[in-house]
């Protein structure tokens, strides 16, 4: 219980915490101090940590080990059943019925079996004491399901070491038009592929906010730099990835690489200085302030109609902690000039960039992902077999003058009841004519 409990408490952490962002993520939501500690304690990367591996390696100990205590009793019980229904049993049994009938014993047997054959189940027949004993039981199996349950858990758990060990999540960003032969991993090491993807498009739809609707891409994987047919222009969303040779690549994230060009200057408009800021970093203002852009684009007029020319949205941090965002134009001095003015920055003019749009993967390798499927199939039917079916088991005793039938099921005892009934007025009727008092 312990263990599980544990389990359960660290896989909130594994939910709450994105598991294998960039550092730059996380540093965006938590201080540094704490990024420290919980990369220290493997939280960035939880379900491959050596601690957690350890936990489901004791978990799967201590349930072979319960397993091993009580399997063999279970198994005896269904496979060396208790065939004779001594007084001893009887009267353990709560559902026992007996009959007085007048009538041979061997015609009274021959009936029984017949009707334990056609109601129940196969009869096993024992001569013990001076009396005729039958035997019948339905499922016995299913005392098993606990174990296959277990089973079930020990496969999934085999099936995360083994994806845990042989596979890895990686990620990749592709410009539009090329094509890559590796990806780097969470630990930023260089994972190559046997064989190449590209990107043959790539493309974004937004809602009428702004925000993103649905980014998508045309992905291509080549084989001695030939198509792979039946794998050429692939079109992956969110939730629709492309797999080839078991690597799954989902789309996760875009944008764009390259450069933009500004100058700075006094409000005056003295000391201009060039300034270049690559499209995924950010660079220092002569004041100390630190600027990167958010988007860009080298023709504002469908975005604002009567305008032209390149525009970049900038995000400036200003030294006192403040942070502007503001849009900056190409070919209108002033209202950069009125921009600078308004926020206390200095004059920012843009001079125009260039930029080629990427495709983000995220990468998964997991070899052991069928066998965790293999242990949800078996958890399932265990699960089925352990709530919604019990070992059910009837005996019936046939002495000179008497018959005695006796049943018991270990689970749902009530709903055993009505079926014990109608043997029991099946057996009446079947002997009644024998003699029955």
């Amino acid at each position: 219980m312990f263990l599980l409990l544990t389990l359960a408490v660290t896989s909130i952490i594994g939910t709450v915490i994105p598991q294998g962002a960039p550092p730059p993520e996380y540093l965006q939501t938590i201080g540094e101090n704490k990024f420290k500690l919980y990369k220290t304690l493997g939280f960035f990367d939880m379900y491959h940590s050596g601690w957690f591996i350890l936990l489901l390696a004791l978990l799967t100990s201590n349930l072979i080990a319960c397993s091993i205590k009580r399997l063999p009793q279970i198994w005896r019980l269904i496979t060396r059943p208790t065939t004779v229904m001594d007084e001893g049993l009887g009267k353990s049994l709560s559902l026992i019925e007996s009959v007085s009938v007048h009538a041979d014993r061997s015609l009274l047997r021959d009936k029984s079996i017949a009707l334990l054959r056609a109601e129940f189940g196969e009869p096993v027949v024992t001569e013990a004491d001076g009396s005729c004993h039958l035997f019948a039981q339905k499922t016995p199996w299913c005392r098993l399901a606990v174990y296959i349950v277990h089973l079930s858990i020990i496969v999934i758990f085999i099936g995360a070491i083994i994806g845990s060990i042989f596979g890895y999540k990686a990620h990749v960003n592709i410009i539009e038009g090329e094509a890559v032969t590796s990806v780097m991993s969470r630990t930023g090491k260089e994972i190559p592929l046997d064989f190449a993807i590209g990107c043959e498009q790539f493309s974004v739809s937004y809602y009428d906010t702004g925000a993103p609707k649905e980014f998508k891409s045309i992905l291509t994987v080549l084989e001695d730099r030939k198509p792979v047919p039946g794998f050429t222009r692939v079109p992956i969303i969110v939730n629709d990835p492309l797999t080839y040779k078991g690597i799954t690549f989902y789309q996760s994230s875009y944008g764009k690489v390259g450069e933009h060009h500004f100058i700075i200057s006094n409000r005056d408009g003295s000391n201009k200085t060039q300034l270049t800021v690559d499209s995924s970093s950010s660079a220092k203002l002569p004041d100390g302030s630190g600027m990167h852009v958010l988007e860009s684009t080298q023709d504002i007029s469908p975005f604002q109609p009567g305008m032209s020319g390149p525009a970049a949205h900038i995000e400036v941090h200003t030294p006192t902690g403040e942070t502007k965002a503001v849009v900056i134009y190409a070919q209108y001095p002033e209202l950069n000039a009125r921009t600078s003015e308004q926020n206390g920055l200095p004059l920012i003019s843009y001079t125009g960039g260039q930029e080629q749009e990427y495709t983000g993967l995220q990468v998964v390798k997991d070899p052991g992902v069928w066998v965790v499927w293999l242990g949800c199939f078996l958890m399932v039917a265990g699960v089925y077999a352990a709530f919604f079916m019990s070992h059910r088991r009837v005996w019936i005793r046939i002495t000179d003058g008497e018959v005695t039938i006796g049943g018991h099921s270990n689970k749902n005892q009530a709903g055993f009841q009505p079926v014990f009934a109608r043997l029991v007025e099946r057996l009446r009727n079947d002997i009644s004519g024998e003699g029955e008092k």
